[in-house]
């Protein structure tokens, strides 16, 4: 079986993604968390941008607990052109083609490939149809500005609705898998 690529993003009902810190707290509930720590479960590698990694690195390799525990021991692909070196356990720098390396990723045998935030990469693999499977947690709250998941100007890309799942908070899991992997 081949291995599926997996974006999960928090987005605002007005489709913001960017700096998710600032506006999800106040609506995460156990049961939110469930269906995070499930996509993780899933996983065995994540594919981070730099940004992103940053981020994750500078909390994640601190903490302890299960989310914790599954973040450290995973592999970690970091896509930046920029990063020279990846000190967070278990990660490395992707030199070269983006597309190219999961690509031959995919056909190795392995868990899923799980990109969290990393907006750029996550364009990059749906441009490239690379990404097989999209799971949205909308949060009830408009922000009326910001980083957007989708720019104006784009191509356009076919969804499958895989499933939903509303929760008390407000928040709303959609999960898509794209044109093709459906």
């Amino acid at each position: 079986m081949q291995r599926r690529i997996v974006a999960g993003l928090f987005v605002s009902a007005d489709g913001v993604v960017g700096t998710p810190e600032h506006w999800t707290f106040s609506h995460m509930t156990d049961e939110v968390g469930a269906v995070i720590g499930g996509l993780v479960a899933e996983a065995d590698t994540m594919l981070l941008g730099r940004a992103t990694y940053e981020e994750f690195a500078g909390y994640w390799s601190t903490q302890t607990g299960p989310m914790a525990d599954a973040f450290n021991g995973m592999h970690k692909l970091v896509a930046s052109r920029t990063l020279a070196s990846a000190d967070w356990n278990n990660s490395e720098v992707i030199d070269g083609d983006l597309v190219r390396r999961l690509t031959e990723l995919k056909d190795t045998p392995g868990r899923n490939v799980n990109i969290s935030g990393s907006i750029s990469v996550v364009r990059a693999l749906l441009d490239a149809e690379l990404l097989d499977d999209l799971h949205l947690m909308v949060f009830p709250v408009v922000l009326g500005g910001g980083q957007r998941l989708f720019p104006d100007e784009g191509k356009r890309v076919e969804l499958t609705l895989a499933g939903t799942r509303a929760f008390d908070s407000g928040v709303v899991h959609l999960h898509y898998r794209t044109g093709s992997a459906a």
